[in-house]
């Protein structure tokens, strides 16, 4: 079995899974810091399914984009438990494993994250033979660029993620190419999608340590620019 954990974003989320079930899962999409949630609710699923750690094969955490504090947390939180049980860490990006959620669909899946700063982390993919390929790579960027770069395609779009409340009237005012949005079940992170991709990569030994796992930010966090910016306008 494996132990599966997001807190990319305002959704904490974690399940328990085998090669072909889901035998848990646990999701809370509330104002709550996931440093306070996140174990009480790994204890809980271990609790209600009456299953020991030491089953667990390995832990599979969203290496990003996303938040920075929670991908912190959720990157503390497997590499600890990896450590602990001396199993390996399977780190999956946050944007492909929002698009798995899609894996039947025949439009461009576009999961889209509120980046602050009019930017969305996104990526852009197709379903072929129920398997994501690729058409742009998660990436921090304006919206403008990325309704800019549906337009050139052309093709029927599906958009999720928590970056749809943000953006979807800009999205209904200037994209003109025929555009849908997820529904509710299917439109944040879930730890059992997570899972999904995670079997595949395991199959694969596509898996690392505890001590080497480490998030991809993607970009700065405001922290570092602000002092960056500081740092520029004083001359250093």
């Amino acid at each position: 079995m494996i132990l599966t954990i997001d807190s990319s974003s305002l959704v904490a989320t974690v399940a328990i899974v085998d090669e072909n079930v889901v035998i848990a899962e646990y999701t809370v999409n509330l104002k709550k810091t996931h440093s306070q949630t996140l174990l009480c609710m790994i204890d809980e699923i271990f609790k209600m399914t009456n299953l020991d750690k030491k089953s667990i094969k390995a832990i599979a955490v969203t290496n990003g984009p996303g938040s920075f504090t929670g991908l912190r947390i959720g990157a503390a939180t497997a590499k600890g438990l990896a450590l602990a049980l001396d199993v390996p860490v399977i780190g999956v990006s946050t944007i492909e494993t929002m698009a798995y959620n899609y894996n039947h669909c025949n439009k461009i899946i576009c999961p889209i994250m509120d980046a602050r700063r009019n930017q969305v982390y996104t990526g852009l993919f197709k379903c072929e033979n129920e398997s994501l390929e690729t058409i742009v790579e998660p990436c921090a960027i304006a919206i403008e660029e990325l309704i800019s770069k549906i337009m050139k395609m052309g093709e029927e779009v599906v958009f999720l993620g928590d970056g749809v409340q943000v953006f979807d009237k800009f999205i209904d005012d200037n994209l003109t190419i025929k555009h849908y949005y997820a529904k509710q079940q299917l439109n944040r992170q879930r730890a059992a999608t997570l899972g999904s991709i995670a079997w595949e990569k395991f199959s694969k030994k596509e898996v690392e340590t505890g001590d080497t796992f480490v998030p991809q930010y993607l970009r700065l966090s405001q922290a570092e620019r602000e002092r960056m910016e500081n740092d520029k306008n004083n001359g250093k």
